[in-house]
């Protein structure tokens, strides 16, 4: 089954922007903040995948640094 997970976890996050397993959690824990206060409902220690991506592609909807 190759079918992609909707759900990352703090290890795929880590091992994507090549940091290590705490700063994976501090980023893990500030987008499913953010998802919250858009109302959406969050699971401790994964992150939606899309949000994710989203957010690490700088999507042209966003600025700032």
């Amino acid at each position: 089954m190759s079918e992609e997970k909707i759900f990352m976890r703090v290890d795929e996050v880590a091992e994507t922007l090549g940091i290590s397993k705490s700063h994976a959690y501090k980023i893990v824990h500030q987008l499913n903040k953010e998802m919250a206060q858009m109302g959406y409902i969050t699971v401790s220690g994964r992150i939606n995948r899309k949000y994710f991506m989203k957010k690490l592609c700088y999507s042209e909807n966003e600025t700032g640094g």
